[in-house]
């Protein structure tokens, strides 16, 4: 039995007329403002080479963890979703396989963001008006399948059908940015930058370190035998990143942790890492020293940075060694913030002229610690609502516990921070529909007037991002 596949005009609307009224108002005049994406990870190869996807399962489940880590949690082997395996050993290699596989199980993802953004795909993108199940599955591939073989399912066509005025892309320190150079010799209009992620020669638990180094070197030119030759590899690769439109670096460390070590113990410290077995005294030592390292930097070449702390990575040591990183099972932690960022905060906090966007996994921290932290220090602002909060309750709690001691000034607006290239209209669409819906009820409750409302909801979709990220 098959099932229409409707996306209502009001959804994710305040319930109660009047606030819903003033929410459709203020979402009208938004709705259509370009996308702005300054976090994320899609492939620059993408746009660089504009080559058309090649099937339905490419596109949206297999650089999807978020449909594969509901699947592997239902029993479906992630072999028999076509990941690839770090031995090289056999996967499933037909697409359709892949795709019936994942339609006879789209149950699963109910009540589920992942569920609001592949509706929004399906109706929005290919225009399919049936629901997808194992029924519709053979429908759905042979749809999508045609759309994308044809010029205007190319990544660069797509990228200018959905309005996005700039996309950043996420590459480590290692990368030789070859697509980025191809992107900007092709004459192509379309604003696609990277951002200087360098955990894979900042963090000494991340695998292969030692030898990440020595290419980090080669790389340069700088000898990073010693603390003050690696510091200038740092600046060497962050200008490069500069001159390929970075505006921002980026840090997925375990915890918050800073430190800031007078120079000769930096270097003191640096030489332990660097040359043996690293200690989890050492390894979160030396990377809470880097991030106030970064933020000098940051100080000097004018990169926003960006936190994202609170992960526990690759919790699944069997996934990990089967499939390698960024498989889906990344467990969020208790994070503190407001001890662990002091020495950094205490070197640099006060600069107006330094911008580093805090991120979190545990929400607790929202009110107790980051809106105050945001709302005093002037190099501080928030991000918004990440991954297992990148969901409707997520935005609107985040909203209110940040907003009366942050304000709203002190956030920067909404990053999708995805792999799935055609998510990102779709949750766009879902975070300025909650916003409108937030800023629609202090309207009714009297709380601001409607025309603060309608600023508000232009700064939250489009100006507080271009600001903080610099684009």
């Amino acid at each position: 039995m098959t099932h229409p596949l409707r996306l209502h005009p009001d959804r994710l609307f305040p319930a109660d007329p009047d606030t819903r009224a003033v929410a459709r108002r203020l979402h009208a005049e938004i709705k259509d403002l370009p996308i702005v994406s300054p976090h994320g990870h899609t492939d620059p190869s993408w746009f660089a080479l504009n080559q058309n996807w090649k099937n339905p399962a490419e596109l949206l489940i297999t650089p999807d963890h978020y449909v594969f880590r509901m699947l592997y949690s239902q029993g479906v082997a992630l072999e028999d979703l076509g990941v690839p395996r770090a031995d090289g050993g056999p996967v499933e290699t037909d697409p359709r396989a892949i795709w019936r596989r994942f339609a006879e199980r789209y149950h699963l993802f109910r009540g589920t963001p992942s569920r609001m953004w592949h509706d929004w795909v399906y109706a929005e993108v290919f225009g399919l008006d049936v629901r997808l199940s194992a029924e519709t599955a053979d429908h759905y591939y042979d749809v999508i399948d045609a759309a994308l073989k044809t010029e205007a399912f190319r990544p660069r066509a797509l990228f200018e059908r959905y309005g996005i005025e700039v996309i950043a892309t996420t590459e480590g320190p290692l990368d030789d940015l070859a697509h980025h150079r191809t992107i900007r010799d092709s004459g192509w209009s379309g604003k696609v930058v990277t951002a200087y992620r360098p955990d894979p020669v900042m963090d000494p638990d991340f695998e292969g370190f030692h030898d990440n180094l020595v290419r980090f070197g080669a790389l340069t030119g700088e000898d990073v035998g010693s603390w003050q030759g690696y510091l200038a590899a740092h600046r060497t690769r962050r200008a490069v990143f500069a001159a390929h439109g970075a505006t921002s670096t980026d840090h997925g460390h375990p915890t918050a942790f800073t430190a800031d070590l007078p120079q000769d113990q930096a270097a003191a410290l640096y030489e332990r890492v660097a040359t043996g077995p690293v200690s989890a005294t050492d390894a979160e030592l030396f990377r809470g020293q880097m991030l106030t390292e970064m933020a000098r930097m940051s100080l000097d070449d004018g990169l926003v940075m960006q936190i994202h702390p609170g992960s526990f990575r690759n919790h699944n040591g069997t996934v990990f060694t089967r499939f390698g990183r960024d498989k889906g099972a990344d467990i969020p932690t208790r994070t503190d913030y407001v001890s662990a960022l002091k020495p950094l905060l205490d070197a640099v906090g006060s600069e107006p002229g330094l911008t580093i966007i805090l991120f979190t996994l545990d929400e607790t921290a929202y009110s107790r610690e980051l809106a105050p932290l945001a709302g005093h220090y002037p190099a501080l602002r928030l991000g918004p609502p990440w991954w297992f909060h990148d969901s409707p309750e997520g935005m609107r709690r985040f909203r209110e516990q940040v907003t009366e001691t942050a304000g709203f000034y002190n956030t920067v607006g909404f990053n999708d921070d995805t792999r799935a290239f055609l998510s990102i209209p779709a949750r766009h669409d879902v975070a300025r529909r909650i916003d409108t819906g937030f800023l629609a009820r202090l309207v009714v409750e009297h709380r601001i007037e409607e025309d603060e409302a309608h600023e508000l909801a232009r700064a939250l979709t489009y100006d507080l991002v271009k600001a903080a990220y610099r684009l």
